[in-house]
């Protein structure tokens, strides 16, 4: 009788991205912003709740913090990595074009 009931319940259940979704695309921007915001709301509470649950642990239990990685940092790697790219492709092409007009002059 459980299930019955809990399948009851889920159809009686909305998905908010689906709202959101369909309140735009109906144009009820105001609705569409009142469920973005519940929305936010909720994971916001999610991940405040997480490191809750991670500051308690280290406190209380002595666990060691995790090491965040910064994704700024990754994509400034990244950066970095195109750009020397590109330098080290004017360079060869800067050099290629030097050896063409030395072949030229001679």
């Amino acid at each position: 009788m459980d299930n019955v009931e809990n399948v009851e319940n889920a159809e009686n259940e909305t998905n908010p991205i689906q709202d959101l979704i369909k309140a735009s695309l109906d144009k009820d921007y105001n609705n569409a912003n009142k469920i973005f915001g519940e929305v936010m709301t909720i994971k916001m509470s999610d991940l405040l709740d997480q490191e809750k649950v991670k500051m308690a642990d280290q406190v209380y239990n002595g666990a060691e913090e995790e090491p965040e990685e910064d994704p700024d940092l990754n994509d400034e790697e990244e950066t970095e990595e195109i750009e020397d790219e590109a330098e080290e492709e004017a360079e060869e092409e800067i050099e290629a074009e030097a050896e063409s007009e030395e072949e030229e002059t001679v």
